[in-house]
């Protein structure tokens, strides 16, 4: 290590954490670029129906839930800074890709100009074969992009576990991810202007370059703590101040019962499993909902095209609530267990309740939506900050319950929960929108075609939190803590 001074900390460590920021807020654009360009720019060229774009939202879903599954020891394997590396390379690449899918789209289906795409008539056989081409060309850059980004959250934690002690590794963690929040207000305040100015393919393409501009600061910023050029004697130490401790207590745990690894079959047989499995398959496809169709929603119900300034500010205060509100997630859990000297668990379960009311606001959005569209979007925000406080608290159940060797792989068989039900949600959407729009009549309380569509979405949105809190309270009605033989 080279020792810079030693009479005054040096404080790097919060460089590396404002990278990890950086990298999160461009992981969330990345993935919000077609859910912001589809409906005004994308489909009309490739003749796209709704049920075109939830198979691909729904299959990028999925996939990145099974990616979640193997991305953490992916990055384990191959070292920190190669692990993080490898995945935003092939993030940024996948994002770039979907500038091509144009020009391949015109070759395979033989024609000389993506204006000639365009002028197909809608309906018609070659209208369906090109729509077909595209959604699989579309769908081929989704999965490289789910591929990459499913490293960013495993990389960005142990980055944090090498350069923060334990007291600091939640303030860190917490201000890499708000680069979550950044990128999602980021996103509709640039992307549509790109695609307007533009094209659409140049949004992907900016967006998709920031990732390897970010790779040459990671190349030349990061290094393990003790090799950096960067990290003076005062900082190691404060950086390596747990480092006893962690060594007793590994010794001390050695041969453990409680810290014995659970096989992964043998995880279904916990009822705790269960619990968790259930709260993401009901509620993760909510979010991703939201994330890819608000967008469309207000340009389909509203006619606020995605580059309008009224459909950027609508997007940017829903996602600005989220924000504010879902900060103070983590501290009604912590009210419960100091204030009312409820045990973990229980404080959680009862903060879970309160924030699965939230959503029961998107029963009423549609309605007030008649008012004016801002309703619709600051109801929506309450129901994503309610969202994002139940989800935060949903994964802190897990060490709850779990002992320390299988809360990875219980993350992973949740993630695959939420990942199909997200599937779910966005295919069976668009499938629903689709019939809603060309179905004679269509109507479901007093509202007719899209708009009856988008309501029975709401209504599901809704309940499914309080649902899955109550088949969870159900499967553990009591703090229980799993113990290996």
């Amino acid at each position: 290590m080279a020792s810079i001074q030693t009479t005054k900390m040096s404080n790097f460590r919060w460089v590396i954490c404002a990278l990890l920021f950086l990298a999160t807020t461009v992981n969330y654009m990345d993935r919000q670029v077609l859910s912001l360009t589809w409906k005004d720019f994308i489909a009309p060229e490739f003749h796209w129906t709704d049920d075109d774009y939830g198979t691909i939202t729904g299959w990028f879903s999925i996939f990145y839930a099974v990616c979640n599954l193997f991305a953490g020891k992916f990055v384990d394997w191959m070292g920190t800074k190669k692990g993080y590396l490898i995945a935003i390379f092939v993030w940024s690449t996948g994002a770039v890709l979907h500038a091509l899918c144009g020009e391949a789209a015109m070759l395979i289906e033989g024609y000389d100009s993506i204006e000639t795409l365009r002028l197909v008539q809608a309906g018609s056989d070659a209208a369906v074969a090109i729509a077909t081409v595209s959604v699989w060309l579309f769908l081929s850059c989704r999965l490289v992009l789910a591929a990459g980004e499913a490293g960013n959250f495993p990389a960005a934690v142990k980055v944090t576990a090498e350069y923060f002690p334990k007291k600091d590794r939640a303030f860190a963690t917490s201000i890499f991810n708000s680069g979550a929040s950044v990128g999602a207000l980021a996103a509709p305040a640039t992307i549509p202007l790109l695609a307007n100015a533009w094209g659409w393919e140049m949004a992907f393409v900016v967006i998709g370059v920031l990732g390897y501009i970010w790779m040459g600061l990671w190349i030349w910023l990061y290094d393990k703590p003790r090799r950096s050029k960067f990290t003076n004697t005062a900082e190691l130490s404060y950086i390596e101040q747990d480092e006893e401790e962690e060594k007793a207590a590994a010794e001390s745990e050695e041969g453990h019962t409680e810290e014995k690894t659970i096989g992964f079959l043998k995880c279904f047989t916990f009822p705790q499993t269960w619990s968790f499995i259930v709260g993401k398959f009901m509620t993760d496809g909510v979010w991703w909902f939201f994330l890819f169709w608000a967008p469309a929603y207000f340009s389909d119900v509203y006619g606020y095209t995605s580059d309008s300034p009224m459909a950027i500010a609508l997007i940017f205060t829903l996602y600005a609530i989220v924000t504010v509100l879902s900060i103070g997630g983590g501290y009604l859990p912590t009210y419960f267990v100091d204030k009312k000297g409820m045990n973990p668990y229980i404080g959680r379960m009862r903060a879970m309740l309160i924030f699965a009311c939230f959503p029961l606001l998107g029963l009423i959005a549609q309605p007030m939506g008649e008012i004016s569209a801002w309703w619709v979007a600051i109801i929506i925000g309450f129901l994503g900050a309610g969202h994002q406080a139940w989800s935060a608290n949903l994964y802190s159940t897990i060490g709850d319950m779990f002992p320390k060797s299988t809360i990875a792989t219980i993350t992973g068989i949740g993630a695959m929960a939420g990942g199909i039900g997200s599937f779910l949600i966005n295919k069976g959407s668009g499938m629903l929108f689709t019939y809603a729009e060309n179905a004679a009549q269509f109507n479901f309380m007093g509202f007719e075609g899209k708009k009856g569509g988008y309501m029975i979405v709401f209504c599901i949105c809704a309940v499914a939190y309080l649902i899955g809190w109550v088949i969870m309270k159900i499967l553990v009605p009591k703090y229980k803590p799993i113990v290996v033989d």
